[in-house]
C-alpha cells in the first residue's frame, strides 16, 4: 500500500526562500532541528569515554586534581566536521551551534548513567575581553544544549575569571598552568556548597584551563566535581 505524506506548502516555502543547509557539506537538509545531514553525522569522530572509567580525560587530572567522573563526547581532529563546528561556534557567530553541540554531548552523558548524582552545571567563564568581543560564552550555550536534553540547574555566573589571559592555543601545559593560576574565583561559595558541579568547556587539550578552574571549584566545601567537554584533542 502506497503511503501518504500531508503536504505541508508552508514549510516548503520557507524552505524555499531559506534553505537549510548542512554546517559540515553545505548539502540542503529538512530538518531545521539540525545542523548536519546524515552523512556529516555519522562521520562524527565519538570517543565513547563517557562509557567507561579511567579513560582519557579522565586520567589527565590524575594525581592533580580529584574528579569524580570526566569526559569528552569527541576528538577533535584538523579539518573535520566537529572542527569546523566548533570554529563556527567560537568565531562565527553561531549560536546555534553552541546549543547543538551541546544537545549532543547531553545525550552522551544522559546514556551513559555516570554522572547521575550531578545536581547542577557550570560552564567555564570567558575572560570579559572575549566576552565582549564574540558576544556570548561558548561554554554557556554547550551548557543550555546539555540541559535541554539532560535536565540539571546552570549557574552561569557561579565562577567567574578574575585576570584576563591571552590565548592558550599553542602553549603547552606548563606554560598553559602558569598562565591560568589563580585566574578564577568562586563568586558565591553558598551556592555551590555540598553540591555535585559538572563543568563545562568545548575542548580539553591539557586541561589546564579547566584544572584552574576545577580547583578553585574544590575549595567549596562539600563540593564534588565531574568534567564534561564535547570535543578531545588527540
Amino acid at each position: 500500500m502506497m503511503k501518504l505524506f500531508a503536504a505541508n506548502p508552508l514549510g516548503d516555502l520557507l524552505h524555499l526562500f531559506f534553505p537549510h543547509n548542512c554546517m559540515g557539506c553545505g548539502n540542503g537538509i529538512d530538518e531545521i532541528e539540525t545542523l548536519l545531514c546524515a552523512e556529516c553525522s555519522s562521520q562524527l569522530p565519538e570517543t565513547a569515554f563517557f562509557s567507561h572509567d579511567n579513560n582519557p580525560v579522565e586520567k589527565i587530572f590524575y594525581g592533580r586534581m580529584k574528579t569524580e567522573q570526566a569526559g569528552s563526547a569527541f576528538f577533535f581532529n584538523k579539518d573535520s566536521v566537529i572542527q569546523h563546528l566548533i570554529t563556527q561556534l567560537k568565531y562565527k557567530n553561531s549560536r546555534e551551534t553552541g546549543l547543538y553541540l551541546g544537545r549532543l554531548l547531553g545525550h552522551k552523558i544522559k546514556e551513559c548513567g555516570r554522572f547521575e548524582n550531578t545536581e547542577c552545571i557550570v560552564p567555564l567563564p570567558l575572560n570579559e575581553v572575549k566576552h565582549h568581543t564574540r558576544g556570548y560564552n561558548q561554554s554557556a550555550l554547550i551548557a543550555q544544549g546539555i540541559a535541554e536534553i539532560w535536565p540539571r540547574d546552570i549557574f552561569e555566573n557561579a565562577v567567574m575569571r578574575k585576570v584576563f589571559t591571552e590565548t592558550q592555543t599553542h602553549k603547552g601545559r606548563i606554560s598553559r598552568w602558569q598562565t591560568m593560576e589563580d585566574v578564577f574565583t568562586v563568586r558565591d561559595n553558598k551556592l555551590l556548597e555540598g553540591r555535585h558541579v559538572l563543568l563545562v568547556d568545548d575542548i580539553i587539550t591539557t586541561g589546564a584551563t579547566l584544572e584552574a578552574c576545577g580547583l578553585e571549584l574544590l575549595k567549596v566545601q562539600g563540593l564534588a566535581l565531574s568534567i564534561a567537554t564535547v570535543a578531545y584533542t588527540l
